[in-house]
């Protein structure tokens, strides 16, 4: 079942999806939010971008070339068609392949930036599997490992590119490993906690490929009060306008 979604409180940006298979979820709109984009910055990646929630949120804050790509062919479809309600062609394009193939489309160091919200479940945590093949492969690394996805990140990066992503918090320190072992060095980070008094369940941390040591941790990002409803920093994300 195919519906057009407002894309939250952006002005006049839409999105399809199915929500049987999945809808694009907070942390969609975080990623974009977190990662550095200057004026240099001409062209972005956005690695497993799903139906493109990802890119679309990024049009509205730089004038880049933003590029996605995705292995499933009906998702593909679903962001292509949001990418063209939007108008936003000339902008963002989305590639239908595997992330392994991407020496088929560019050269390697091409990217300023290259961002993901990949599967954070390694694959054999088979009992938090689901049925639906397309909830399989965006939630668990059945296509894609945690190592490869560094791995292809360092070899699109220019020099002193920055890589962000959003993960489980669990599995930060193998992120940092697998980032040093790439020359990504870990420059940002921000725990995410579900409510104040909780332990973090998310993190979103950027690293620059060949960058010097030296890291920030910003604030903790707290996303429900005791009632469940979203804070208002949360919001303003949501509503940004």
């Amino acid at each position: 079942m195919k519906v057009v979604n407002d894309l939250l409180g952006y002005d006049n940006l839409k999105i399809v999806q199915n929500p049987d298979w999945f809808s694009f979820s907070l942390d969609s709109v975080l990623l974009p939010n977190f990662v550095t984009i200057n004026k240099n910055v001409k062209n972005i990646l956005d690695l497993g971008t799903g139906n493109a929630p990802i890119p679309l949120i990024l049009s509205t804050l730089t004038k880049a070339k933003i590029y996605g790509i995705e292995i499933q062919e009906d998702v593909y479809d679903l962001a292509q068609e949001s990418i063209s309600i939007n108008k936003l062609d000339d902008q963002i394009k989305i590639i239908n392949d595997d992330m392994k193939k991407l020496d088929q489309y560019f050269d390697a160091n091409f990217f300023d930036v290259i961002v993901s919200n990949p599967p954070y479940f390694r694959l054999e945590e088979l009992s938090k599997q689901n049925d639906d093949e397309h909830k399989t492969i965006a939630r668990h690394e059945k296509n894609i490992n945690l190592a490869e996805l560094i791995k292809i990140a360092r070899k699109y990066l220019n020099n002193n590119g920055t890589f962000a992503m959003i993960h489980r918090t669990d599995r930060l320190i193998e992120i940092i490993e697998e980032m040093r072992k790439n020359n990504i060095e870990p420059k940002k980070v921000q725990f995410i906690y579900p409510k104040k008094n909780s332990e973090s369940n998310m993190v979103l941390i950027e690293g620059r490929k060949n960058g010097h040591p030296g890291l920030i941790v910003k604030e903790p990002l707290f996303i429900h009060d005791e009632q469940g409803n979203y804070l208002d920093e949360i919001n303003k994300l949501f509503f940004r306008r």
